[in-house]
């Protein structure tokens, strides 16, 4: 184990009771514990953690409404707007 990670270890860690509230609440979203959810917390910030929570969420939802497309749809899609884009590309040059 690193020294800055041992660093790390050997002190508490103290949430504010903002951050407690914030954190418990992440986790119901998330649908995992507060304990676990402070992993990804402490990693990635709770910014970042409350956006993938709600894109998670949105997606979830888009799915169960069908609002979702397969694989071989969006590749296909994709793939027609980069032959359009090259073509025009091509064209002014």
């Amino acid at each position: 184990m690193s020294a800055s990670v041992k660093s790390l270890l050997d002190h508490p860690l103290a949430l504010t009771k903002a951050d407690q509230k914030r954190l418990e609440k992440l986790a119901a979203l998330a649908g995992r514990t507060p304990r676990v959810m402070l992993r990804f917390v402490l990693r990635d910030g709770f910014a970042t953690c409350e956006e993938d929570v709600a894109e998670n969420i949105k997606a979830d939802t888009e799915f169960s409404k069908g609002q979702s497309k397969d694989h071989d749809t969006v590749m296909k899609s994709a793939a027609a707007r980069l032959k359009e884009s090259d073509k025009r590309v091509r064209q002014r040059a």
